[in-house]
């Protein structure tokens, strides 16, 4: 395969828009489209078996939703670029696939041209956002912050210590379950009790079931 080739994944559950993609694409110089999906679990798959540098990413899907999916993928592969192609510009979707890492954020309107030169951007490490969502999202920086909840300064994995420390699980229990070292654990549970402000594992815990955290 040629090195100099943009290696792209299509993941969206509507095989026409695939096969629309696929053609139009095809036909982009320096652009292969190497895998398609129609859900997030065999983009996950397709991902690791093609380590591609640009993904198409649906965000409305069975099962894994776009979102999720570019979350996990994201873990894995970093530096992979995943650009949201979408029908969808409300806030619950647009926002958390943004903070999930999406690096660029398209409407299925886009012209041809338009998604390919955001591919080719991608690549050069330059996110293009659709003109819409620049703007909600310059609105959004606009409008004045409420303060912050201390959990909500929480990392993803933090937050998971903390639902496990609700439970009542030992630093040996949340390293079994989350697949650490006790001392990784250690390190979390230490942030969690700092961000939160409280002193201990009860007083975590208890933080947790008032705000609604505790599963």
């Amino acid at each position: 395969m040629d090195d100099t080739l943009i290696k792209v994944l299509l993941v969206d559950d509507h095989e026409m828009v695939r096969i629309g993609l696929a053609a139009v694409l095809g036909t982009e110089d320096g652009i292969e489209v190497v895998g398609e999906a129609s859900n997030g679990h065999d983009g996950i798959r397709l991902a690791q078996e093609y380590r591609p540098d640009v993904v198409l990413m649906d965000l409305v899907m069975e099962g894994m939703d776009g979102i999720e999916t570019t979350r996990k993928l994201l873990q894995l592969y970093p530096d992979c670029k995943v650009i949201v192609l979408t029908s969808f510009l409300d806030d619950e979707k647009m926002y958390p696939v943004i903070e999930a890492g999406a690096f660029s954020y398209l409407l299925k309107t886009s012209r041809a041209s338009e998604i390919a030169s955001a591919i080719r951007a991608a690549a050069r490490g330059q996110s293009i956002l659709e003109s819409q969502v620049a703007s909600k999202i310059m609105n959004r920086f606009r409008q004045p912050k409420a303060a912050a909840e201390p959990h909500e300064e929480l990392t993803d994995r933090e937050m998971e210590v903390l639902r496990l420390i609700a439970k009542g699980k030992s630093n040996q229990e949340l390293a079994d379950d989350l697949f650490i070292g006790v001392k990784t654990v250690k390190f979390h549970v230490t942030n969690v009790l700092a961000k939160l402000g409280v002193e201990d594992r009860t007083q975590a815990a208890i933080y947790a079931f008032k705000h609604g955290l505790a599963e």
